[in-house]
């Protein structure tokens, strides 16, 4: 599709990846469709499956970061980061929420994330410590990632009309930024985390793999919604999920998944999925 591609045409990829996201069912990639798919057509799918999921019952509550990582691009040939919505139905904290039920997604993986809850609202241009002082708190946590494509093949314009591949957020505790915001910064680019499955390590991952740090990341999602026309810039109480840290694995039900982080101040997180 071309940037002429027919408002009725948009209606029609958004519709058909809405019940795809839905129904737990895979569906062709439509960038191998003729006559494809561009990113910039498909940001403008994204605000008409917001609607279908608000016209649901559904309410936005903030938006993934997904491709931050750059050790993965050439596995999923998407070679820069893409964002979409988080509902408050896909948000739980890990506290209330501790096992999840696998049913709902098709293909799915795990992200070990570091998410951030907005205070205010952050512009472009703002440097490392004015940005920082837009986030209420910080958190580690999980982003349950899916793909409504089989084998998790597709190009990034596939991923942003599926709504980034959101699953689920499943949050850790939650900690104030303001008070040691100085600190937060330094290990946001320092630390790093194992992530294990039923006690195996699975992977290990570092703060730089998220761009240079999940700051760094909530930066890139700030500017490219301020040269985004068709959808809204960051709002106050937004989550944010920055990016996965390590692989994305894939996970089934039965599995315990543990991410210990080491040089920041949070606590490990665990999940069990059924």
């Amino acid at each position: 599709m071309d940037h002429h591609t027919s408002d009725e045409t948009l209606d029609i990829v958004a519709t058909e990846a809405f019940g795809a996201l839905g129904q737990t069912h895979q569906i062709p990639p439509f960038s191998s469709r003729p006559p494809g798919l561009t990113v910039d057509d498909a940001y403008r799918v994204t605000p008409r499956v917001r609607q279908m999921f608000e016209a649901h019952g559904a309410k936005v509550k903030g938006r993934k970061i997904g491709f931050t990582n750059r050790t993965i691009w050439q596995q999923y040939n998407v070679y820069a980061p893409i964002w979409g919505y988080a509902y408050d139905r896909t948000v739980h904290d890990l506290a209330v929420t501790p096992t999840l039920s696998l049913r709902p997604f098709s293909e799915p993986r795990i992200e070990p994330e570091i998410m951030f809850g907005l205070g205010s609202v952050p512009s472009g241009g703002m440097d490392e410590a004015a940005l920082s002082a837009c986030i209420d708190w910080v958190a580690l946590g999980y982003e349950i990632v899916q793909s409504i494509y089989p084998g998790w093949q597709f190009a990034a314009a596939d991923t942003i009309a599926a709504g980034g591949l959101h699953g689920a957020l499943l949050i850790g505790p939650r900690h104030p930024f303001a008070p040691r915001a100085a600190e937060w910064r330094r290990a946001l680019t320092e630390f790093e985390i194992d992530l294990s499955c039923d006690g195996r390590l699975i992977d290990r991952g570092h703060a730089k793999n998220v761009l240079e740090g999940p700051l760094s990341a909530l930066r890139h999602l700030v500017e490219l919604l301020e040269s985004d026309s068709v959808n809204p810039p960051l709002a106050f109480g937004e989550i944010i999920s920055t990016g996965t840290l390590t692989k994305a694995m894939p996970v089934a039900p039965g599995e315990t998944w543990t991410a210990k982080p080491s040089g920041i101040a949070l606590e490990g997180v665990t999940v069990r999925f059924v």
